[in-house]
């Protein structure tokens, strides 16, 4: 019974790490091919990078994440030295988003499309920063509703603070 659940939530852990990373190269494919070649001005690219990159790291930290918790969940607590680094991405992600804001405002895109465009990547960092690190958001569409306004601790939080 209990290595069937420990397998079940392998495999999950398996497609949620590699969602997370596969989003990441997505975003940065995206920017790459399609955002950056459009936009003309070097403040809206650089704006642009100000959102993305805090976003990459979130989305990279977030796919290790699940990756590594494979090794032990139903099994072990989180090894001391991943709960450290993710203490410390935790706070390195506030100083990234804030940093990124700065950037944005900094050099905050003339053009209404790519404004948005900019100001909704670095606003996905932040929930996705949120959705790991703060407050679980990520629900099936069914039942997202009822299940965000639980307030419920992220799993990489729980992690966080477990002992071994």
């Amino acid at each position: 019974m209990w290595a069937g659940r420990r397998e079940a939530l392998r495999r999950r852990y398996l497609s949620l790490g590699l969602g997370e990373l596969a989003a990441a190269g997505v975003f940065l494919t995206v920017a790459l091919t399609m955002a950056i070649p459009r936009l003309d001005d070097q403040q809206d690219r650089l704006a642009l990078w100000s959102a993305l990159v805090p976003l990459l790291i979130v989305l990279v930290q977030a796919g290790l994440y699940w990756l590594l918790a494979r090794s032990w969940v139903e099994h072990n607590p989180m090894p001391a030295f991943l709960r450290g680094v993710y203490r410390v991405c935790r706070t390195l992600d506030v100083a990234l988003l804030a940093a990124g804001l700065v950037g944005i405002i900094v050099w905050f895109p003339a053009g209404i499309g790519a404004a948005l465009a900019v100001v909704a990547v670095w606003l996905f960092g932040v929930i996705e920063f949120v959705n790991y690190f703060v407050v679980r958001l990520s629900y099936p569409a069914r039942s997202w509703f009822s299940s965000v306004r639980q307030l419920r601790t992220p799993r990489l939080v729980r992690d966080m603070d477990s002992v071994a």
